[in-house]
């Protein structure tokens, strides 16, 4: 110790929390900064020669005789005439919303060079960018100058809780600075309903702009267009007060006056059609000058503006407007249309897409999910759970042995006893529920200590060891909702025979010092389950208090003699004095009022204590780390003068299992089976065919003449069936557990493999649930799909436990080596407004080898950065109707795959609507086999209704069409909207737009296998590859609709019949009956159903 002075944790929070500042140290250097239009990837030159254009903003020059308008990123200038447009901004940053000048000799635009868009003044002939705004963490749209020419009105996105930007209206001098805040939400952080399209009156008096009017603050999906969802409102500059000025059935959207100020051009929806109008603004009479204008953006988010910007020149006998690829002028009087006719020559860059090869079935596979990964408080054991059971490993030796030998139910969630003697667990059996056990931790039989069956987790030791408190929660979804009535943290006696409920609600309950208070995690109020608290309370649930409060905090943990308290932040553990003070404290890394210190530096969670409380320790995916207080603190006795750095290195827990596969070869004889062997050039179907797998692989693939079937083979006949390869859902969401505990029998995998899916691809879920699920899937512990998963989303919106914070490519690194770590093949980039965060995921995913599958729709310009930076693919539909010739070439010269979950396409009623809608979901025996009824109706018997047009994924389907004839892969995405049966209706809706039922087959397999990386085992039926393959009854090739009648399934070389789950010759297994059809069950508790709610919120899985 420096001063060789020992001072109490107490004294020196104390002490710290009295200082007024404390010194820190810069950092040596800043760091290059990153820049957006210097790729780092593999690149190459691309033509684009077009005469159309996708949602091009545009403006015309005062002096009436030029016009602007943007293009894939670039600005150009032509005659109003039209003719050859000459690129006044090209690059690979991207550029847009250009406007003049009311003198014409300057021209605001957008532009994303500095990383995120902001706002930017050049000259007229594109020299000398001045930079106005400086946003960092906030998107610049939609600019307008004043009409003086001395201020720019803006829209300001700012992400909240949800990734969706929701617009402010700014303004800022044209020179700069920090600019003043016309009009925010109603919510503040929290707000998701948008304000945009500012537009100045002509005579400076008034700033007009569009608001989502609807209710409440969260932004819906399948909203109403024909009904009023946003208003045109007018600003008072001088007063500040504002009115809703333009309104009514079908909203009011891009105010823009006429130069005289007398009139007002805007956009408003008429059944499905966005209609030009132009109101009188004295009379409020009002013109409808043009019915054929593209879909506005009312129905999607809006932050990029609801429209591509139109206006007017400068005699106000014009209008100038961007529809359907082209430019055109309309006359205010006459309504008469001329085309503007345009070409663009012009060469772009792009950077090669990532497309990391994925190793599907591997013979023998790690186990990474070490879960719970517990040292005991005397340093000489470590418990931990893998593959459904729990293992003991002594600390030095490496010795793993199984903790129990009981097969009869599946073991979670161990701790230790302070003394290392004994650890407590929770089990979990489909059909006897669970319990809470006790057991000596050399190994044992598990002694039960609570008095009835339920769900439990979470079990802690009080310290003397005489009492274990719990979490208790309801069933109903995945599990059984049986003992569900009284949730809650719990705690029993040891001996088993008394249980007692200490309070309603809560999680992660654990003792400190004191055998009579325990501590717990909640949600601090009007945070909309976003910012987390510690409790304290007494074991008779009274004198409740609140300790700390944290802001983007998951985990709070306190030290067992009381005087330390750790928390994880951004996924990195942290530790701190506990100094009582009697009142709430702030606690985070940037706390003031004690020192607190890092300790880890490779993610982490699962915190836990030593006996002495003098080291902590954290596990993620299978390693896990340590580190003593006196590596953390300096003034501790015992501390280095100079202390190591935090900590990166653990033990490596994971462990190589063999995969299950049969050792049955089969021969399945009769069907025509489409192979999509070679599907990019050919389309192979084998009618009276053979398929002969040995093991997991298939063969042999032929017709019966041409395929000798092994002696001793089994033999399926499968007459009158068409064989397709296995579906691969390549967007697919839904639980794989409750509370981590994984199902023995999960309902929805059931309905995937009955309905043909054998390969999923989840682009949001829990990390410790999936890859556990994934794991025990291979292993064959449990039956369902191939299970793969980007983990958690790298998300941009305020989402503790979710978020992540990207300022470098070093963190790029971080967040992407946490979830590799557990098992991701890819990473979801989500919604992150700056382009060069969403680089630097490239960028480090590159180096790590996993792809990137970005959060698409609804940002069309954006979507369009990332085809350009070379995503592994684009999930979600883009946000407009259609895209024209110029995207088109663009998107077809990159190898990103596009996948437009057409269930929840945007802009319109989504394809899920409209299954509900024409079809009777809850009639479908094939589902409700396997779906609980109670689930199933609510959504689909009393539904809406619309007609065929209203309908936005058969727009969207059909621009997919034109992509995929033009090369670009496009994938089928279900989005757990309705478990087996919507990987169908993606194909049905791909076969609306113009896919042959072969091509819709071929993008259900063959584009995804290659899509994801997959395609050396999986994608198509040939020797060599896995046998997943959907044996369908009838001819799919002739009736799209006849693909969901699937008899049977294999999957990994296992056959099963899809009515009862049994398998068929290949093995023995049975299904039990399911919880809800054992049971008489009309409904689940309602703690379960908000709890799902909340979960399918947090993972983005439901869009109704």
């Amino acid at each position: 110790m420096k001063d060789g002075i020992k001072r109490s944790v107490l004294s020196v929070a104390l002490t710290f929390a009295l200082c007024s500042s404390a010194a820190v140290l810069a950092e040596d250097q800043k760091e290059a900064k990153w820049d957006v239009s210097k790729p780092l990837g593999d690149v190459k030159t691309v033509q684009i020669d077009t005469t159309e254009s996708t949602w091009s903003n545009l403006d015309v020059h005062p002096n009436g005789k030029t016009i602007i308008f943007d293009m894939l990123g670039d600005i150009y200038t032509m005659p109003i005439s039209g003719g050859d447009a000459t690129p006044l901004v090209k690059g690979f940053d991207w550029n847009m919303q250009p406007v003049f000048s009311p003198d014409g000799k300057k021209i605001a635009f957008l532009s994303d060079r500095d990383g995120m868009s902001n706002l930017w003044v050049m000259n007229a002939d594109g020299s000398d960018p001045v930079q106005i705004t400086k946003e960092t963490s906030n998107t610049i749209h939609t600019p307008t100058w004043s009409p003086d020419g001395q201020y720019l009105a803006v829209t300001r996105g700012v992400m909240s809780s949800r990734s969706i930007a929701a617009g402010e209206i700014w303004i800022y001098h044209h020179t700069g600075g920090s600019g003043t805040k016309v009009k925010s939400g109603s919510f503040g952080a929290f707000n998701q309903k948008n304000i945009t399209d500012p537009k100045f009156s002509p005579n400076g008096k008034y700033l007009y702009y569009t608001q989502d009017i609807t209710s409440g603050r969260v932004w819906q999906y399948n909203k109403n267009s024909t009904s009023e969802l946003f208003n045109i409102i007018r600003h008072d500059l001088t007063t500040g007060e504002e009115e809703r000025y333009i309104g009514g059935a079908g909203g009011a959207v891009i105010p823009t006056p006429s130069p005289d100020g007398k009139q007002m051009a805007y956009l408003k929806r008429e059944d499905t059609k966005t209609v030009l109008y132009v109101k009188d603004l004295k009379t409020g009479n009002d013109t409808r000058l043009y019915t054929e204008m593209e879909r506005d953006n009312q129905e999607t988010f809006g932050t990029e503006g609801n429209y591509a910007y139109f206006d007017w020149t400068p005699d106000g006998e014009q209008i100038v407007f961007w529809t359907g690829g082209k430019i055109q002028s309309i006359d205010v009087e006459s309504k008469k249309i001329n085309d503007i006719p345009f070409r663009v020559n012009v060469e772009k860059q792009i950077q090669e897409a990532i497309r990391v090869p994925v190793e599907v079935a591997p013979d023998q596979f790690k186990v990474k999910q070490i879960r719970w990964a517990t040292m005991s408080p005397t340093g000489d054991r470590i418990v931990y759970q893998a593959l459904g059971k729990l293992y003991i490993r002594d600390a030095k030796s490496g010795k793993v042995k199984r903790l129990t030998k009981q097969n009869d139910h599946d073991e979670f969630y161990p701790s230790f006893s302070r003394d290392g003697k004994y650890i407590t667990y929770t089990t979990w059996n489909d059909n006897k529920l669970g319990t809470v056990r006790v057991v000596r931790s050399k190994g044992g039989k598990g002694k039960v200590i609570t008095t009835e069956p339920g769900h439990y987790v979470e079990p802690k030791f009080s310290p003397n060891g005489k009492k274990v408190v719990f979490n208790r929660f309801t069933g109903g979804y995945l599990l059984s909702p049986e003992w569900s009535m009284e949730p809650g943290i719990y705690v029993a006696d040891v001996k088993g025979k008394n249980m007692e409920r200490v309070v309603k609600s809560g999680s992660d309950a654990h003792f400190g010092d004191d055998n009579d208070r325990i501590f717990y995690t909640a949600y601090q109020a009007k945070s909309y389950g976003t910012k987390r608290k510690l409790m304290t309370v007494n074991l008779d649930g009274f004198d409740s208090r609140e300790v700390f409060k944290g802001d983007k905090i998951t985990e709070f943990k306190v030290s067992p003699n009381g005087e330390w308290v750790a928390f994880v932040y951004q996924f990195n553990a942290y530790v701190a004095p506990f100094a009582k003070k009697g009142k709430v404290l702030s606690i985070g890394p940037k706390a003031s009022w004690a020192p607190v210190k890092q300790a880890s530096a490779a993610a982490g969670s699962e915190l836990h204590w030593s006996k002495d409380s003098m080291t902590l320790h954290w596990s993620n995916a299978s390693t896990l780390y340590s580190r003593k207080l006196t590596d953390t603190f300096d003034f501790l006795e015992g501390a280095a003068d100079s202390l190591p750095e935090p900590t990166s290195e653990g033990i490596d827990l994971s462990f190589d299992k063999k995969a299950d596969k049969p050792t049955t070869t089969i021969a399945l004889v009769g069907g025509t089976v489409v192979t999509m062997r070679d599907a990019d050039n050919r389309q192979e179907v084998i009618e009276n065919g053979v398929v002969v797998v040995e093991g997991n692989k298939i063969l042999a693939v032929g017709t019966q003449s041409e395929v000798t079937i092994p002696k001793g083979a089994e033999v399926q006949d499968v007459t009158g069936h068409t064989l397709i390869p296995g579906l691969i859902d390549a967007h697919a969401h839904g639980s794989q557990g409750s509370r981590q505990i994984i199902p023995q029998q999960n309902w929805k995998n059931f309905s995937s493999i009955a309905f043909g899916v054998t390969t999923i691809h989840d682009p949001s879920n829990d990390n410790r649930e999936i890859f556990a699920a994934a794991e025990l899937q291979k292993a064959g512990k449990i039956i369902g799909p191939r299970i793969f998963s980007t983990g958690k989303i790298l998300y941009a919106g305020y989402a503790p436990g979710y978020t992540a914070k990207i300022n470098n490519i070093e963190d790029a690194e971080f967040h992407i080596k946490r979830t590799k770590e557990n098992g991701a093949v890819s990473v979801k980039s989500y919604n992150h407004p700056r382009r060069d965060t969403r680089q630097q995921v490239l960028s480090a995913a590159r180096d790590l080898d996993v792809n990137v599958v970005p959060e698409g729709g609804g940002k069309l310009y954006q979507n369009m950065t990332m085809i350009i930076d070379g995503h592994t693919t684009l999930e979600h539909s883009i946000n407009v109707a259609r895209g024209y010739d110029d995207l088109t070439q663009l998107w077809s010269q990159t190898s990103v795959a596009y996948n437009p979950t057409f269930v929840v396409a945007y802009g319109g009623l989504s394809g899920e609507k409209y299954w509900y809608d024409k079809t009777n979901v809850w009639e479908n025996e094939r589902l409700m086999r396997y779906a609980p009824r109670y689930i199933i109706e609510p959504l689909s018997i009393r539904r809406d209704t619309a007609p065929e047009d209203h309908y936005n994924h058969i727009e969207v389907a059909k621009y997919a069409k034109t992509l995929r004839d033009q090369g670009v892969r496009v994938l089928i995405g279900a989005h757990g909207q309705r478990e087996g049966l919507a990987a169908h209706w993606e194909m049905w809706m791909m076969n609306q737009g113009g896919f042959t039922p072969w091509e819709a087959i071929r993008g259900a397999t063959f584009d995804g296998a290659i899509a994801l990386g997959m395609d050396k085992e999986l994608g198509s039926i040939e020797p060599g590859k896995l046998a997943d393959i959907a044996i369908v009854k009838g001819d799919v090739l002739n009736n799209m609709r006849q693909s969901e009648y699937v008899a049977y399934t294999m999957l990994n070389g296992r056959l099963y019949d899809t009515k009862t789950m049994k398998e068929v010759k290949t093995g023995d297994f049975e299904a039990e009956p399911l919880f809800f059809n054992r049971l008489s069950i009309n409904a689940m508790p309602t703690a379960t159903a908000q709890d799902m709610v909340k979960k399918a919120q947090q993972y983005h899985w439901t869009h109704h």
